[in-house]
């Protein structure tokens, strides 16, 4: 709560309100002072202290007026500072002193702020004036008592008064800003006296909850105590319970093993060895330093005595069973190792057992090659059959024991096994492709190959036929080996999955690391990438001849668009991307695609274009036209035989999807991934670059059959047009609208021109034809018409031709040709006009959704061929 301000000392009761009213300004300016000097106008006799100056003989008449007792009181208050509290505002006394000199009362405050009288005679001299609200509290006066008493001066006391005024202004806000805030404060107040009480129950609270928590803590702290030693004891109490259990089962082991040795049971045996093997060796060592330690001593050498002596007898058994081929026996055996202890040794064993069989089996199929007839329908792949047998009999073999491994050996020891059978497999391939190379002659006859390339004469060529079986089989060999390295693949990486399950990801990276060594740098692999090598060279040069051949023997059919060198070319490159696609060797596919976008780019563009400059026969662009669309079909039936489905000259991304969709079943079997994909994308773009360039020859070919075929032709009917007078009257309209003179003798001289040329020719390149020609016509006419002088009948009379025209044009193609004639067909309209000025119905804003293809300079070109136009009216045009 505010404190009340402390009480002055008694000092004596202010004058009477009347006589303060009069002489309080002049005390107020300084007319009183302390000098001690007794004034000689002292009037009634009563001591009164002032300056002899001006201000003290004006207030002197004041003073004398006053009687003893005021001046006295008057003197009193203002020795103690009871005016200088007054003029400050801060005497209590301010407000009863106020309203006796008629200032209006101030509202009476229940609580004011204590605060401190300030010492007006602290200060000496006039320091800097403190902003409002900054010093803490209100602000002391700047001049000290003994300033104003040594004040004498007139203009120094007013300059006093003034800044005591000033002062006492600044003291008014801070009380007023400090009276504004005391409701609030007063708000405060009563809140927090309200909430005295509440927190009284709070802080109890407070102290019987910190109790409950103390004693709960305590008590929590000691169970927990107990439940630890409780813990210790029984964990004491299992290990001792184990290690009894340990002696027994010690003891238990070494009693059973020496009756299931006796048994010969040797499955139980390994299982009590297993047993022993088990045990927590730190149990055994402290059991050994007990009372009991010698008994155990003898225990534990008994049991590895009868631990090497059953390895022993089982290494002997397997060897015994292995030699004699008695495969329930070796399984038995098989399973017995990992219990003692020798995973690495079974497996490796029991992988010589199944290595034997293997390289048993393919020597036999390796023989029965040997003795094949050639007359046999297999005899031509009968090397890609035995490797098929020896896959396939390693792959059974993987199946059958996969499930024998994992169960007794546990997972990630397939790869140990597979490991060893690869080694196998790589002896057993070694020995099938050296008797392919050797009973094929596969070295000397890329050796010709090579030499065939290098030399231009076809004297020591050899045969392209006798090559196609054997590149057939090298690529049915190369995918028999890619699909059973998948198999392979898929097994180990199974088998990973399930041991790495809990494993780092540097275990997982070095598994993965075994597995690609394994597969990338077998034997197998190795030996099948230098025959896809050998393959990719032969297969080129197969394609290369037979092209070469196929455009030699060149013929053509009467009936036929197309001669017989197209289809035979693009079924040889078809084929022989096929066939490397049947390889399932990414490297192999691009190469060979490679090859024949190389074969149909340079050589046989080359023999077409050599055909066009001879000269421009029919067939000649059906075959251009062929290439084109063969080119596309390449990729879209490149696993089918037999002809080609033609489907058009824009087809080209639509086969590269379906070529990359055939190809997708070699790469959704995890062969290549992301990587093959994008090698296969970009060899196919190049491919279907070949049918743009196929494209562009043919194009080439139709403007150039255009200029010196068909333009010579067309352009005398055309300039007839000239020798038609259009400057015409009503006579002559009639007479041409009975009689054509032009238009109808020009469109029968078109279709028979053009009906040799659709006999002829595909619906795709007649198409192209009549679109290079209808060019040409809308061109030539244009040029003639501007030749020509119209009137506004003869205007008419065109516009009649143009349209019958462009309707003939439009059913003998399937392409629009509106566009070519719209800047004739916009020279009719101009030529229909009945004035000149008529144009700017049709011209700017006014055209609507017309688009105008003359410039200005042509408009009046046009309307100048109208005689009955002014030259003057035209050149007024405002275009």
């Amino acid at each position: 709560m505010l404190l009340r301000p402390r009480r002055a000392h008694r000092r004596p009761p202010p004058p009477s309100a009347p006589r303060l009213r009069a002489a309080l300004p002049r005390l107020l300016q300084g007319a009183f002072c302390v000098s001690g000097a007794r004034a000689p106008c002292g009037g009634r006799g009563f001591p009164i202290r002032c300056l002899n100056d001006r201000g003290a003989r004006a207030a002197a008449p004041c003073i004398k007026s006053l009687p003893k007792k005021t001046v006295s009181r008057l003197l009193a208050w203002r020795s103690g500072g009871a005016l200088a509290s007054l003029a400050a505002g801060r005497s209590r006394a301010a407000p009863r002193l106020r309203h006796r000199l008629g200032q209006p009362r101030r509202a009476s405050r229940r609580y004011r702020p204590r605060q401190l009288r300030p010492n007006m005679a602290a200060a000496t001299a006039p320091g800097p004036k403190a902003p409002p609200g900054e010093s803490g509290g209100p602000a002391a006066s700047s001049l000290s008592m003994e300033r104003i008493q040594s004040l004498t001066d007139l203009a120094d006391l007013e300059a006093a008064y003034s800044r005591l005024c000033e002062e006492e202004k600044v003291v008014q806000e801070e009380l007023d800003a400090l009276l504004e805030q005391q409701s609030t404060i007063e708000n405060k107040m009563v809140a927090l006296h309200r909430m005295g009480p509440n927190l009284q129950l709070i802080e109890g609270d407070a102290q019987q909850l910190a109790g409950m928590i103390t004693f709960t803590c305590n008590l929590a702290e000691n169970v927990s105590s107990k439940v630890r030693q409780l813990d210790l004891a029984k964990n004491r109490l299992y290990q001792a319970i184990q290690r009894a259990d340990d002696i027994l089962d010690l003891k238990f082991c070494m009693d059973g093993v020496q009756t299931a040795l006796r048994n010969e049971d040797y499955e139980q045996a390994a299982a009590h060895i297993h047993r022993y093997l088990s045990l927590d060796k730190s149990v055994i060592e402290l059991s050994r330093q007990g009372k009991e330690g010698g008994i155990i001593d003898a225990n534990l050498k008994l049991l590895q005595e009868a631990e090497q002596r059953l390895k022993t007898i089982v290494t002997e058994k397997f060897d015994t069973a292995m030699k004699q081929g008695d495969l329930p026996q070796v399984e038995r055996f098989f399973k017995i190792f990992p219990l003692l202890g020798l995973h690495e040794e079974g497996l490796s064993k029991f992988s010589e057992y199944l290595c034997k069989q293997v390289a048993n089996k393919a020597e036999e199929n390796l023989q029965l090659v040997m003795g094949t007839d050639m007359s046999d329908r297999r005899a031509a792949v009968i090397f890609a059959d035995t490797l098929t047998l020896l896959f396939e009999g390693i792959a059974r073999i993987v199946e059958t024991h996969q499930p024998i491994v994992e169960t007794y050996y546990g997972p990630g020891r397939l790869y140990t096994l597979i490991k060893h059978l690869q080694v196998e497999c790589d002896r057993q391939v070694e020995k099938v492709v050296d008797k392919f190379i050797k009973e094929r002659d596969y070295h000397r006859q890329f050796q010709q190959v090579q030499n065939s390339m290098m030399r231009s004469s076809s004297a020591e060529k050899i045969e392209p036929r006798e090559l196609d079986p054997i590149l057939t089989e090298v690529t049915l060999m190369n995918a028999r080996s890619e699909l059973y390295l998948r198999f392979i693949k898929r097994r180990i990486l199974a088998d990973f999955e399930v041991g790495d399950a809990m494993a780092s990801e540097e275990v997982k990276q070095e598994h993965q690391k075994y597995l690609d060594k394994l597969l990338n740098n077998c034997l197998l692999s190795c030996t099948m990438q230098e025959l896809i090598g050998y393959y990719i060279t032969m297969e080129e040069y197969f394609m290369r001849e037979t092209v070469n051949k196929a455009v030699a023997m060149d013929s053509y059919e009467k009936g036929q668009l197309t001669s017989s060198m197209v289809d035979d070319v693009f079924y040889i490159v078809k084929k022989c991307i096929g066939r490397a696609l049947s390889s399932s060797s990414i490297d192999c596919l691009c190469a060979m695609i490679n090859h024949s976008t190389t074969e149909l780019e340079s050589d046989f563009r080359e023999v077409l274009y050599n055909k066009l400059k001879q000269g421009f026969p029919a067939t000649t662009f059906q075959d251009i036209q062929r290439g084109v669309t063969s080119a596309v079909n390449i990729m879209h039936s490149s696993l089918q035989q037999g002809k080609f489905d033609t489907k058009g000259i824009e087809s080209t991304d639509e086969a590269k999807q379906s070529f990359l969709s055939d190809c997708s079943k070699l790469l959704s079997q995890g062969f290549g991934g992301e990587q093959a994909q994008a090698k296969i994308e970009s060899c196919l773009s190049d491919m279907a670059a070949v049918s743009n360039k196929f494209r562009d020859l043919l194009q080439e070919g139709l403007n150039e059959l255009n200029s010196t075929a068909i333009k010579p032709q067309v352009k005398p009917w055309i300039n007839l047009f000239l020798s038609v007078s259009h400057n015409i009257e009503e006579e002559e309209f009639s007479d041409y609208e009975a009689n054509d003179p032009w238009v109808q003798q020009f469109i029968v001289n078109l279709e028979q021109q053009m009906t040799e040329f659709k006999a002829g020719l595909s619906p795709v390149i007649y198409d192209t034809l009549t679109g290079l020609m209808t060019s040409l016509i809308a061109i030539e006419l244009e040029k003639v018409l501007l030749k020509s002088t119209f009137s506004r009948l003869g205007g008419l009379q065109f516009d009649k031709e143009l349209r019958s025209l462009i309707a003939y044009l439009t059913t003998v193609t399937t392409w629009t040709i509106r566009d070519k004639f719209a800047r004739l067909s916009q020279m009719a309209t101009i030529l229909n006009l009945e004035r000149v000025t008529e144009i700017l119905d049709y011209w700017g804003p006014n055209s609507g959704p017309l688009t105008w293809r003359l410039t200005p300079a042509e408009v009046r070109q046009v309307l100048a061929l109208r005689i009955d136009f002014r030259s003057e009216d035209i050149k007024r045009l405002r275009l």
